[in-house]
């Protein structure tokens, strides 16, 4: 039997470009270019593959605990949701 375990917090989103499909997220635990991550909150809940993050406009592969990120994201995100990786 393979116990799941359950996904880790590793970030709140503290904006969202609406035109641009970015949020701004202040990352809690780091994440890596290819994680997936689920990005839940009260009318979001959504998941997906990390493909690009950018710090001040440059791409990245890590992003570290207490830094703040732009990633693309699929759907419509809003201030405060939680982004886990699964």
């Amino acid at each position: 039997m393979v116990v799941k375990s359950a996904p880790k917090k590793v970030g709140k989103v503290t904006h969202y470009y609406s035109k641009l499909k970015v949020a701004v997220i202040k990352i809690l635990a780091p994440v890596r270019d290819g994680d997936k991550i689920s990005i839940e909150g009260e009318t979001t809940n959504f998941k997906m593959t990390v493909k690009s993050m950018q710090i001040k406009h440059k791409t990245v592969k890590l992003a570290k605990k207490g830094q703040a990120i732009g990633m693309k994201v699929r759907n419509k995100v809003r201030e405060h949701d939680a982004v886990y990786k699964l």
